[in-house]
C-alpha cells in the first residue's frame, strides 16, 4: 500500500508533495481508499464535503450496532510535504484490520477507518476542515464562502451538507508520524498522545504607501514591510522568551516589485503554547508590539484570527487503557504541538486517543519527513492490539 501512494503528488523536483484538498492527486488518493475499502469488504460511506468512513461490520443480520471503534487521518498535504503526516494514519489503520482478520479476531462492535478531508487547511485556510464539518463544530454556511489562494470558493470544489457521518462512533483512534523528537529521546518506538497544544492561525494585514524605490528619501517612506519584518522579529523572541511557538510561515507583498516600496505587507501568524492562557498572551504581545511599530512607521494594521482551536486533553482514562500492560512494557504517554482532526473529534464529546510513531529526525511538513519501516510496522502492531482492546 505505501509504493501504491508514494508517486501520487509528489514533486519531481523536491520530492515533496502537494496534495491539496480537492485537486487531482488528492482525488486519486480518494479513489485509492474506496477501492482499498471495497476489496476489504467495507461499508464505505460518505458525507457530501467529501470524508469518508469505511465499516467493518460485526457478524449478524441485524443492523450495525452503535459505539463503533473509528481510527484513521487525512490523505492532504501541506504545501511541499511530507509522505507521512496523515497517509501513514490511513495505511496502517488497513494494515490493523488485515492483521486482526489474519488471527481470526471478530469485533464485537463496529470498526471504521476514516479519511477526513483538508485537515492541514492548506488550500482554504481552516484547519481540520472536514473533521470539524463532520462533527458540527463548523457549519456550512460559516465554511462554504473561505476561498483558496486564487479565490475559488470551497463551494465551487465541493457540496455542502450537515454532520451525521460520525453517528454512533463510540471512540476514536488516531495513528500519526510524530513532529517532533520526544519518542527518539525515550528510545520508543510508539507513544500515546496526552493532549494537544491550543493553536491558532492569525492574519495580519499591514498597509502603506506605495512608492519608487530609487527617487523616494527613506524618511518619507511609510513602508508596511519594515512593520512586518519588526513583528516577525517580535514574534520569535516573545515566543523564546515565554517557551511557546511563534511562526510567520505566509506572506503576500503588494505590488511584489524589486523596485517599488510595497503598499501592502499580508503576513500568517502560526502561534502554538502551552495553555489557553499562553496562546492568548502570546498574540496579545505580538500585536501590540506590531501596533507600536506601525505608528512609528505611519503604516496601519488589522489582525484578524482565521482558525483558533483551544487546548484539548485527551482522556485520561482511554490513554491509560491504551498505553499500559503490553508485552513490550507500557507506550509512553507525551503531548503534543501539532493539531489533528483527532483533537477536533474529542472537542465534540467523542472520547479519542492518539498513537504516535517515531520520526527519527523530528522534521515534518518538509519532503525530509520520515519513518523506518520497522516502527511503521510497530505502529500497526500498536494500532491493531488497540482496536483488539476497544472492539472486544
Amino acid at each position: 500500500m505505501w509504493s501504491d501512494l508514494a508517486p501520487i503528488g509528489r514533486s519531481a523536483s523536491s520530492g515533496g508533495y502537494f496534495r491539496q484538498p480537492f485537486t487531482q492527486p488528492e482525488r486519486e488518493l480518494s479513489d485509492w481508499f474506496r477501492e482499498q475499502a471495497v476489496a476489504r469488504g467495507l461499508r464505505l460511506e460518505s458525507d457530501t464535503t467529501g470524508n469518508l468512513v469505511g465499516w467493518w461490520d460485526p457478524p449478524g443480520d441485524g443492523p450495525p450496532r452503535t459505539g463503533g471503534v473509528l481510527t484513521g487521518s487525512h490523505l492532504d498535504s501541506v504545501l511541499d510535504g511530507g509522505a507521512y503526516d496523515g497517509p501513514l494514519g490511513v495505511v496502517s489503520a488497513l494494515a490493523a484490520i488485515d492483521e486482526l482478520r489474519d488471527r481470526g479476531f471478530v469485533p464485537g462492535r463496529p470498526v471504521g477507518v476514516s479519511v477526513f478531508v483538508e485537515e492541514e487547511g492548506s488550500r482554504f485556510g481552516l484547519a481540520c476542515l472536514g473533521s470539524r464539518l463532520a462533527v458540527g463544530a463548523t457549519s456550512w454556511d460559516q465554511a462554504r464562502v473561505l476561498r483558496d489562494r486564487d479565490g475559488v470558493a470551497l463551494e465551487e470544489v465541493t457540496e455542502g451538507g450537515g454532520p451525521g457521518l460520525l453517528d454512533g462512533v463510540g471512540v476514536f483512534v488516531e495513528l500519526h508520524v510524530e513532529q517532533g523528537r520526544d519518542l527518539v529521546d525515550r528510545a520508543a518506538a510508539v507513544g500515546v498522545a496526552s493532549e494537544i497544544w491550543p493553536h491558532g492561525r492569525y492574519r495580519f494585514d499591514f498597509r502603506g504607501e506605495a512608492n519608487h524605490a530609487g527617487t523616494t528619501r527613506m524618511e518619507d517612506r511609510v513602508d508596511p514591510m519594515l512593520t512586518y519584518a519588526m513583528t516577525a522579529l517580535a514574534a520569535n523572541k516573545q515566543a523564546r522568551l515565554a517557551e511557546q511557538r511563534a511562526t510567520f510561515g505566509r506572506m503576500e507583498v503588494t505590488p511584489n516589485g524589486t523596485n517599488a516600496v510595497p503598499s501592502r505587507v499580508l503576513a500568517w501568524l502560526d502561534a502554538r503554547c502551552s495553555s489557553d492562557a499562553a496562546l492568548a498572551e502570546l498574540v496579545d504581545t505580538i500585536t501590540r508590539q506590531a501596533t507600536e511599530r506601525a505608528e512609528r512607521d505611519r503604516t496601519s494594521l488589522t489582525v484578524t484570527p482565521e482558525s483558533v482551536s483551544g487546548a484539548v486533553t485527551f482522556d485520561p482514562d482511554l490513554a491509560r487503557r491504551i498505553a499500559t500492560d503490553h508485552e513490550d512494557g507500557d507506550w509512553p504517554v507525551i503531548p503534543t504541538a501539532a493539531g489533528h482532526d483527532a483533537g477536533i473529534l474529542s472537542a465534540a464529546g467523542i472520547p479519542t486517543a492518539m498513537l504516535f510513531v517515531r520520526n527519527p529526525t523530528g522534521v515534518s511538513h518538509s519532503p525530509a519527513e520520515t519513518a523506518a519501516m520497522p516502527d511503521c510496522l510497530a505502529g500497526v502492531r500498536a494500532l491493531a492490539a488497540t482496536l483488539e482492546r476497544l472492539a472486544t
